[in-house]
């Protein structure tokens, strides 16, 4: 059940990178960190540059990539060869203007302390358990 939110400041993306955002962010999900497509939530928000400094310099182009998992289901290998790859698929759709400085955060949230549907993480772990 992760959730991914993808900031881009720069020129408007295309309908078709934002589709290529979501599609590669999901991709990578469920490939990379094991996660469900079918829960894998993508919001892309689109800012204006002049809003996105690095080191106090305007930027063309930039990305920030942050995704929330449950605590403890991947591996350090797993979030580590996540944020390379990440960063990759970005340059690739965003093109060679992208800022070097481009973070991707993978937060691990405690089982308790999320969920969707009204149901936390820990709560469903609970019920397969049982089951």
């Amino acid at each position: 059940m992760p959730f991914v939110d993808i900031k881009v400041a720069g020129a408007s993306l295309a309908p078709e990178q934002i589709l290529r955002l979501q599609t590669e962010a999901t991709r990578l999900m469920a490939e990379v960190m094991h996660k469900k497509p079918e829960l894998t939530a993508v919001l892309v928000e689109q800012l204006d540059a002049a809003r996105w400094t690095v080191g106090a310099a305007p930027v063309r182009a930039a990305a920030h990539l942050d995704v929330k998992v449950t605590a403890g289901t991947n591996t350090p290998d797993d979030k580590r060869r996540f944020v390379s790859e990440a960063v990759r698929f970005l340059r690739r759709v965003i093109g060679p203007t992208l800022n070097p400085v481009c973070y991707v955060v993978v937060h691990e949230v405690a089982a308790d302390a999320w969920g969707y549907g009204g149901r936390t993480q820990a709560d469903r772990a609970a019920d397969a358990i049982a089951a």
